[in-house]
This record gives C-alpha cells, structure tokens and sequence, in this order.
C-alpha cells in the first residue's frame, strides 16, 4: 500500500492534538489482512490481534505513517473515549416468574455473565456461594500491575482460586488488589447476577447462578476515560474464556461515546459486530443518557444556504469537540463563531486540515474523506484552550452549502459525562442520541424507561441510527431508581441506562440457561436470543412500533420465554 503524504499529516495532526507529542506511545486500530506479525517485525512495535481481521498497534506517533506502507494494513481507526453511562423491576421485566420454581426455575447455572466496566466489589455477599466462595471465575483488572492474561500485555488476571484465598484472609486486597472504586461495575453485576445473600435473597438479581467474569477497563495513555480499544480486548478476553470453558456467555457493556458517525460503520463498531459472531454469546449495550442531554443536532441546507447552529459552553472546560456527518457528495462550508464575535472564518473541503490559533485557543479542522467502511464524511472540529478554560457562552457553527444534492448533516457533543449537562445545542435533536457501541448492528441494544409509572425515560439514548441504517433501541428495560448491590457492600438506588442493560444481559443468561446449558435449544445464542426478546417484548397499542424511544417494546422475559415452546 503506498503511503498517502496529505493523509499521514492529517493522522499525525489529529493523534497530536488528541493525544500528545509524536514520540509519546499511542493506539491505533487496524484491519489487516494477511502476516501483520511482519509490520510488528520491521517497525518493533506492539502488535495484539484480535482475531476477525482486527488488531490493536502500540507505537510511537512519528511510526503511524509508515503503517502506510505495508500491504497488510487496510485500514487504521483512532480509538475514542468511552465514558459509563450511569445516572419492583424483576417483575416488570417479568424475569421473576421465569426464575419461580413453579415455571421455568431459571437461575442462570451453567452461563456466564461477562461484565466489562469499572470493576466489582468482589468482597460483596452477592457475588459469593453460601459457602463463602467466589462466583467469579476471572477478574482481569486493566489498571493495576501485575501478569496479564494470556496473549495480552496489560494489567493482571485473578482466577477464582486466587479469589476463594483471598477472601478466607482478613486482608483480601493484599492478596487480589482489584477494587471497584466507582461502583458502576458492582451494580450492573448485582443488577444481572447479584444472589441477593446480603438481603436474605431479596435484592437478587437476573440470573443469581450464573458465573461472572469481570474486566475493569483500564486505559494506556493520558486520558482520564477508557477507550474503545480496551473494549475491544475485553471483548476478546470474555470470548475467549467462554469458549475455552465451554460454556455461553452474555457480555454486559454499559459505556458509551458521542464520537463516531452513530451508523455502525467505525472500525470499533465493525469489530464488535464480527465478534458477536465468535462461540455462543450475547452481547448488550445500553444506549446512554444522551435523549435530553441536548447533545445532538440534525439539519439540512440547500445550495447556497447558510444555517447558524448555536450551542452553549456552560462548564468550566478545556477541550470540546464536535463530530459532524454529512453525506460524501455534499459540498458545505463552514465556520466556527465565538462567543465575542471572532471567527474561524470560511473553511471548506479543500483545506483538508485547518488550524486557527486565537490567542490561548486553538481550534482544529479536519476534513475526514470516506472509506471502504463509510461512505460519509466527517468534519470534526477540536476546540482546546492551552492554558486556561474554553469562552464560555454561546457559540455559533455557520453551515453554508455551496454544491448539494442531500443536504442533510448530523451533529454530535461529547457525553454529559464528559462535558456536563449544560454545555448543549441550543435547537437539539432527541432523536438519534444513542451511544457507540449500542448503534452495532448485532448488538442488542437497550433503553430505559420508569417502570413505576410506566413512562419512557427522558434521559435514554434514542434511535434510530442516523439514515434509519438500523432500528434502535431494540427494547427497553427499567432505568430508573434500581435497588442493586453497593460497592463496600449493602445496596443502594441508581439511576441509567446502564441499570437497563443488565435485565437483559441476566434475561439473555436465563434464556441459554434453558437453551444449552438445558439442551432444549442448543442454538439459542446470538441474534436467535435477541429475535425472541423482541419479539416477546410488550408493546402499548397507542404507540407505533419499532419506535425511537421504546424500540420494540419492554422487557417482558415470561412471554419471551413462552413463544419458545
């Protein structure tokens, strides 16, 4: 593959200003074809493959551009940041009458549930025998020092024999040094999995048999945030496991970013989604809290029309970016106004990378072309201030188009965990708000609604995918004040999407619990287990369904379960 001048100083640019100088160590992702052990050879740098074609290159900024020049590479990704998702329900879920002795008797025995996340308070009665002993097979903690699974380089691996030690000490840490220290991990774990010991089997979760593998997310590098590629080990981790053990898997991922075209189309969202295909497993997503964030705009110029979108900066902030998507035969300009009135002035296609400097601030623009994954464009815009905060006030992206043939363009900020709830578009879009990776294809992906009141929650992320590429959500699941196990122990109410994933993720355990484990359907996995959720799901007859905000309808597991027989 020749290497393509213009496009290798737009990579090093963009990796620069995201990341840090071009000496420092960063990540990229690649689809490769053929030896890439030979790039790893002749470049000495650090290859981990992922299986599916994809991998992972540690290197040094000033290397990306001779990735270039090797046959084997196809196509390279910047990983984004990734950011958790989390600001009665068994029985609105209709999970409790799947796990009674009188129907089903479903415990999730002989599955396991992959949580990658913050972490688990692995100390927590819930996760533990009667006897004492840890239900958790393997926790492999990103962040901490120590061996590192097999065929990976970070972090350390603790099997259950190590775990089982540690917890017969007065000092568990000392021994297994992997702690959950936000308490997103062990409520999603206790959501899914939890036994409910701690409460005398009433706070028990989804499937309270089930094993758990845990992957805390770490991050290399200098963001605060694990990226998409620690996502994508994890993922490969958990498979791997599963399928050495030989046993099926639901993976629960409730983390989420703004930073992609919401289609489908990254390289992350494909490698998810070929993964989904690997031993027997589901994988589920939470959509996010993005619905009323204000964090999405959607509009549309003709030629020679200019539309002023406005957004405020609220918080006390030293970057922001915006992802923006058009169509590839679309010609627009575009110009970033200040609060105090000074310009980016005009920038179009031609200036492929632009950088305006105005005193402390810098703004950069990159003019993304399309790939053999994407046919559109992105225009992304990258605002930091070196020293001191972004002006803070209200904004203004100028949208002139000068040759149009569709017209239409789509706007992202980042999370609300990552810039807060008043930084927003002034006009924003609801719809189209949900997170990577719950916009993948094969994923099943999950909102949140309040099942006391039986409401949609305004915060849940929202599809479809932006061009209607596919229906999302596929369901939705209680969101909102979930009782599930606290990290440090006890349990406490949480709030998000997150807490909606892991129904599914213990209603899709219970399902191949029943399917394999049981051998009364041995290919009940994958997108057989997402057909019948949907399938089973309750739906209200004033609303229109598959629906932006409630997909195909509610979690309801019992009739799921039902339309098996």
């Amino acid at each position: 593959m020749a290497s393509n001048y213009d496009q290798d100083i737009e990579w090093l640019a963009r990796m620069e200003s995201r990341f840090g100088s071009d000496t420092e160590i960063w990540e990229v992702i690649v689809k490769y074809s053929g030896d890439i052990s030979r790039v790893e050879t002749a470049l000495g740098v650090e290859v981990e493959v992922l299986g599916e074609g994809f991998a992972i290159i540690s290197l040094r900024g000033y290397q990306i551009p001779m990735l270039y020049d090797y046959r084997e590479i196809e196509y390279i990704e910047l990983p984004n940041t990734l950011t958790l998702t989390l600001t009665q329900s068994l029985s609105s879920a209709c999970i409790s009458a799947v796990q009674s002795p009188e129907d089903y008797n479903l415990t999730g025995a002989g599955v396991l549930v992959g949580i990658i996340d913050s972490g688990i308070d692995y100390t927590h009665p819930d996760f533990r025998n009667q006897d004492g002993s840890s239900r958790i097979l393997y926790i492999w903690d990103q962040t901490v020092e120590g061996i590192p699974p097999y065929g990976f380089r970070q972090g350390a691996e603790y099997d259950n024999q190590q775990l089982n030690a540690a917890l017969a000490g007065t000092q568990p840490y000392d021994i297994v040094p992997s702690a959950d220290v936000i308490g997103h991990g062990t409520a999603v774990a206790g959501i899914a999995a939890g036994n409910g010991r701690a409460s005398g089997g009433r706070e028990k979760g989804a499937a309270p048999e089930a094993s758990l593998i845990i992957v805390k997310l770490g991050y290399r590098g200098f963001e605060s945030f694990a990226r998409t590629t620690e996502v994508m080990r994890a993922l490969k981790y958990i498979l791997n496991k599963a399928e050495g053990l030989g046993m099926p898997v639901a993976i629960n991922l409730s983390f989420g970013t703004n930073d992609g075209s919401h289609d489908g189309s990254t390289l992350f969202e494909t490698y998810v989604n070929a993964i989904s295909g690997k031993w027997k497993n589901v994988i589920v997503a939470a959509t996010g809290n993005e619905g009323a964030a204000g964090h999405h705009f959607s509009g549309e110029v003709g030629p020679l029309q200019t539309m002023d979108v406005g957004f405020v900066v609220a918080e006390s902030l030293n970057s922001l970016y915006l992802s923006f998507w058009k169509n590839f035969v679309d010609s627009f300009t575009v110009e970033l106004i200040l609060p105090n009135g000074v310009s980016t002035g005009e920038i179009d296609s031609s200036q492929r990378y632009t950088v305006k400097n105005m005193g402390d601030l810098s703004v950069q623009i990159y003019y993304e072309q399309p790939t053999h994954y994407n046919e559109n464009q992105e225009i992304f815009f990258l605002i930091r201030s070196q020293e001191s905060i972004i002006p803070q006030g209200l904004w203004r992206l100028r949208v002139t188009g000068t040759e149009v043939i569709d017209g239409r363009f789509d706007i992202w900020l980042p999370t609300t965990e990552e810039v807060g709830a008043d930084t927003a578009f002034t006009d924003p879009s609801p719809d189209t708000t949900l997170t990577l990776p719950s916009t993948v294809k094969n994923v099943l992906s999950v909102g949140g609604y309040n099942a006391a009141i039986d409401t949609a929650a305004s915060f849940s992320g929202r599809g479809f995918t932006r061009n209607n590429v596919y229906v999302k959500p596929d369901l939705v699941a209680p969101a909102v004040s979930i009782i599930s196990t606290r990290a440090g122990g006890g349990y406490d109410s949480f709030t998000g999407t997150s807490m909606a994933a892991p129904f599914v993720t213990g209603a899709s355990a219970l399902m191949m619990q029943w399917g394999i484990a049981l051998g009364n359907d041995p290919f009940l996995y994958g997108q057989r287990v997402k057909a019948y959720l949907k399938k089973g799901a309750r739906r209200k007859t004033n609303i229109n369904y598959p629906n932006p905000i409630w997909g195909y309808g509610t979690l309801c597991l019992k009739d799921s379960m039902d339309f098996l027989f």
